[in-house]
């Protein structure tokens, strides 16, 4: 009979124990691989998003919640800036470029951002259709934007205030759609650019009403988002009641990592924020969660390995007449060994392949299911080598736990089993 016809026979004895067995380990596994997934396009979205920023100038708050803000769009604004003081520090010899940011609105849950055409060199955009903003009220989308809300070329739609739905809009004022960019898988895909003048402009009509909702508005998270919203064109600096929410900066040298946060956060009132050192920073405290969850799926896969452990080394005092009889029509030691330590592979390889198939299947539901993980990137259609890894340890796994039983296995004597039966 074929070695791996035997052991699947065996296996199906006992179903029970073989389907436990493959269901312990498959949940250590799957929650192995959906950390692995979403640690590493975690890592490269973070990378990607805030590649070409050397530094992110704001309002004074939390430094990690201005690198959320406006280099991944996730957060609340920490105020705005003076426009003077912007446009001065853009004018330092340490800096090769400053980019604008203005929030404050957004539609049906598409953060609004005004900024400048600098703004699409940061990310290399590209358009699919159409071309960039030009006047006010023009707008061009991402890719997201445009498959989530099905907006094209030509459309029209109205903001409202704040980054949430149901916030109170400017129906007097439409933006139009000039162009959609192509997919570039960071945040840009969710983002609906426009000029600063627009968002001032757009504002500017509505000033007296949001003055009055923020006399009677309490809540923080609106309060910020109306500090976000008054907004003014970048090329009218004359004015010192102008702001804008933000700088991206890429420095001119090495020196200036040195020189220009300092000299910022010294003798300014404004912040400036490395995006390296926050997202760093970031990861050290997503890294305890992780590490958790991480030791809980060692822990399954540990009791999986015991349970398999424990089910090869029974089942052999069952079937040790089984092996006796198979020696004695030919069968080799060698045979029997392997054909116990193919059963513990067997079993570990169910286990690891049902896991990965679990992990990525959990990420494919989150991303239909959660909008935020959709918007992030986060999918289940992706493979890693490491998964590689993980599969090859999961065989090993199976020879470990087998090979005590195996080389029992080996070791039977044929004659005491036979005269014992």
């Amino acid at each position: 009979m074929n070695v791996l016809v035997l052991v699947w026979s065996y296996l199906k004895a006992k179903p029970l124990n073989t389907v436990l067995n493959i269901v312990l380990l498959a949940l250590g596994i799957a929650v192995i691989t959906v950390l692995l997934l979403f640690n590493k396009q975690l890592e490269e979205k973070i990378s990607s998003n805030a590649k070409g920023i050397d530094l992110v100038v704001g309002a004074k708050g939390s430094p990690l919640q201005l690198i959320l803000c406006n280099i991944f769009h996730i957060d609340f604004p920490t105020g705005n800036i003076n426009l003077k003081e912007a446009e001065q520090i853009s004018r330092s010899r340490l800096i090769r470029k400053a980019v604008p940011l203005a929030l404050g609105d957004s539609y049906q849950s598409y953060r609004i951002v005004g900024t400048t055409i600098e703004y699409c060199s940061l990310y290399h955009l590209e358009l699919a259709q159409g071309k960039l903003w030009n006047h006010e009220l023009e707008t061009t989308i991402g890719a997201n934007v445009s498959e989530g809300l099905k907006l094209k070329v030509g459309d029209t739609f109205q903001s409202t205030h704040g980054l949430v739905e149901g916030g109170s809009g400017h129906e007097e004022q439409k933006f139009v759609v000039q162009g959609i960019f192509k997919r570039t898988n960071t945040v840009v895909d969710n983002l609906i650019l426009t000029s600063v003048e627009t968002v001032w402009h757009v504002h500017e009509h509505a000033a007296t009403d949001s003055s009055a909702h923020e006399e009677h508005e309490d809540h923080p998270e609106h309060d910020s988002t109306f500090v976000a919203s008054r907004l003014i064109p970048t090329h009218e600096a004359g004015d010192s009641t102008k702001e804008v929410t933000s700088l991206l900066i890429q420095y001119r040298s090495p020196m200036a990592a040195i020189q220009l946060p300092r000299m910022i956060n010294g003798e300014s009132k404004l912040q400036a924020a490395s995006p390296a050192f926050e997202t760093a920073r970031l990861f050290s405290i997503l890294g305890v969660g992780v590490d958790i969850l991480t030791g809980f799926a060692y822990v399954l896969i540990f009791i999986s390995a015991l349970s398999v452990f424990i089910a090869l080394y029974n089942s052999l005092k069952e079937r040790r007449y089984d092996l006796a009889i198979m020696r004695s029509m030919g069968a080799s030691k060698a045979k029997l060994f392997v054909n116990v330590l193919l059963e513990g592979v067997t079993l570990t390889f169910l286990g690891s392949v049902f896991g990965l198939l679990l992990g990525h299947s959990i990420l494919v539901i989150l991303g239909a299911a959660v909008e935020e993980t959709q918007k992030a990137g986060i999918t289940g259609f992706v493979f890693y080598s490491a998964e590689w890894i993980i599969l090859a340890g999961s065989l090993l796994l199976g020879i470990v736990c087998a090979l005590i039983p195996a080389l029992q296995a080996y070791r039977t004597d044929i004659s005491k089993v036979l005269a014992s039966n």
